[in-house]
């Protein structure tokens, strides 16, 4: 259990005078580009709460986007990364090997679905990951065209841009982008014109088509989505559709890569969120939730699909770093311990049963979704579908000023979404969900 008391305190202002005056410095020496949600300085953090240099502490429904799941000083991760600090901080993989490095692709092989071999490979971030399934994928298949998808969201960097559909805050005025990458829709249910009943095998159908007039099956390297889409707005695919592409997929030799990035390890209440209707992804992305805190991200699949790139192809200075290799075995060992899973299940029970009752109080509720601990309430205009942004934004600042830490998300940037550590106490997941409600009369 963590050493922080585990209740929210608010002691000063949101933010306090330490905060303004480290603020004050930030701007001063911080790229403007780099934003932040809340201007609080964090002092240390552990269980739900993230306390802040002025003492506050805030119930933390973030996880820094998902990455500390098993909380923010989880006992096994800090045992592991100390130990492993001690002993070496790096030699680089692919210049002199250890054994933490294989242990962790050991863990992945294990716990990433299907029967199959396979292999992986250690990077820094979850875009390095998508970049090099991509690079991976085009080995194997030797085509070039990547679909994605409307509100998929896959990273920074130049490729990882272009395979994100929302241009602000994530491309607007830094392109020209790479090329052969193709967008079709997704199942949307909430959104779907006929409905959500309808969605599945519609969008799958339309998704299906445009890829087969204007790529060519034949052309295609990678289908790239997630599977619980999460910068888009939480939105989970409708049922069918996933299947649907994972057999268009194979049917036509294209590789199919579920990012799992922030849906990865245990957030949805199963180890990886494809999970949830059988889909076995030929490679899949993992990042955030892998190493407790600590940069690590990985691509795992069949290993013939992983061997198809040549040595030395792959790789990267700091990829795989010992000591985030030490973290990520023992994040993955407080899962298992902890049954986070399982803790995911009864998050998703609670939170949806209280927000699903003020769906039914406030009229700007539209939608309310997800799964595990990856839940998110959509805000609409009251009595349309019309996106929200503005009463998104403000909920966000009631919460923000009342101690609770919460993020916004959604292509029109409309969703407030809800990634509580998967090790928050009862109590605390319940008197935030209490300043949401809250919040929510006074918007």
């Amino acid at each position: 259990m963590s050493a922080i008391p585990q209740e929210r305190r608010v002691v000063t202002a949101i933010p306090g005078p330490k905060s303004q005056e480290l603020q004050t410095r930030r701007i001063a020496a911080v790229a403007a580009g780099v934003g932040s949600t809340m201007p609080v300085f964090a002092a240390r953090a552990g269980g739900g709460i993230v306390e802040d240099v002025d003492g506050n502490r805030l119930i933390d429904f973030g996880s820094g986007i998902a990455v500390t799941t098993v909380g923010s000083s989880a006992e096994a991760v800090v045992r592991r990364a100390s130990a492993q600090l001690a002993d070496f901080t790096h030699t680089c993989f692919m210049v002199t090997p250890y054994e933490g490095y294989v242990a962790v692709a050991e863990q992945l092989a294990e716990l990433t679905p299907g029967d199959h071999a396979k292999k992986s490979a250690l990077f820094n971030s979850g875009a390095e990951a998508v970049e090099n399934a991509v690079k991976i994928a085009r080995a194997h298949t030797k085509r070039q065209a990547v679909i994605v998808f409307d509100h998929g969201y896959h990273g920074r960097t130049n490729l990882t841009m272009a395979l994100t559909s929302k241009n602000m805050p994530y491309k607007d005025g830094f392109g020209p982008f790479a090329p052969e990458v193709y967008r079709v829709p997704v199942a949307y249910g909430y959104r779907w014109p006929t409905g959500p009943e309808n969605c599945g095998p519609e969008a799958a159908a339309q998704a299906i088509d445009q890829i087969s007039k204007q790529v060519g099956a034949d052309n295609v390297a990678a289908i790239i989505i997630e599977p619980l889409l999460g910068e888009g707005g939480f939105i989970e695919p409708a049922k069918g559709f996933l299947p649907a592409l994972r057999q268009f997929a194979t049917d036509h030799g294209i590789v199919f890569v579920a990012d799992e990035i922030q849906s990865g390890f245990c957030r949805t209440g199963q180890w990886f969120a494809c999970e949830d209707e059988g889909v076995v992804p030929d490679l899949i992305t993992t990042a955030k939730g892998i190493a407790g805190g600590l940069p690590l991200s990985a691509v795992t699949g069949r290993a013939e699909i992983m061997d198809a790139a040549h040595s030395g192809g792959l790789g990267g200075t700091y990829g795989g770093n010992p000591v985030a290799c030490a973290a990520a075995l023992g994040a993955i060992e407080t899962m298992k311990e902890q049954d986070l899973n399982g803790k995911a299940k009864r998050i998703e029970a609670v939170m949806k049963s209280r927000l699903t009752a003020m769906q039914e109080k406030f009229d700007i509720i539209g939608d309310v979704r997800g799964r595990g601990a990856m839940i998110a309430v959509e805000l609409v205009k009251a009595g349309t579908k019309d996106p929200n942004p503005e009463a998104t934004a403000a909920l966000a600042k009631a919460c923000h000023g009342e101690g609770l830490l919460v993020l916004t998300c959604g292509t029109y940037g409309n969703v407030l979404r809800f990634l509580p550590p998967l090790v928050i106490g009862e109590e605390l997941l319940n008197e935030g969900l209490g300043i949401i409600e809250e919040a929510l009369a006074h918007v």
